[in-house]
């Protein structure tokens, strides 16, 4: 291979990088405005910190305030102030852990649980709406991508 197919090759992944770079930014920027502009309630029921959080604990059952924090990336202080305004609106309750009964552990309340379903419901809803006109095929590769990019993502976070 000669030195300019390997500069042309650098220059067409540097390209696509930069799109990539693009695309997320946007998909950020434009998820957010979907959720605010929305005008269904369901989808300001919870904060998206709330939401994420009580995702996480309806699939990985109670946790630590520790082990919230290393999963969603977080600093242990503001995982526990989310944590402390969520036990405040009747989201989440704190209990004692059964492994070791000097921690605590955070669960949902049946509350939290309902919002949290009513936000995913609402949301799939949207998504449904907005991806009817693409093939299960697309929606599938759409989903295993964004998948191994958060896991990408969420190991990059991990490193640091």
């Amino acid at each position: 291979m000669s030195d300019d197919s390997s500069t042309d090759a650098d220059e067409t992944a540097e390209t696509t990088l930069g799109r990539i770079e693009t695309e997320v930014a946007m998909l950020m920027r434009l998820g957010e405005a979907t959720r605010r502009g929305t005008g269904t309630a369901e989808h300001r029921v919870l904060d998206r910190a709330a939401y994420v959080i009580l995702r996480h604990l309806a699939d990985a059952g109670p946790q630590n305030v520790s082990a919230l924090a290393a999963r969603l990336n977080l600093d242990g202080s503001t995982v526990t102030r989310q944590v402390s305004a969520m036990q405040r609106d009747g989201l989440i309750v704190r209990e004692p852990d059964p492994r070791d009964g000097r921690g605590m552990v955070v669960s949902p309340t049946p509350t939290g649980l309902q919002r949290m379903a009513a936000v995913q419901a609402a949301r799939t809803r949207l998504y449904g709406d907005m991806l009817a006109e693409w093939a299960p095929q697309d929606r599938d590769t759409l989903a295993a991508l964004l998948h191994r990019l958060n896991r990408a993502l969420s190991s990059r976070a991990r490193q640091r």
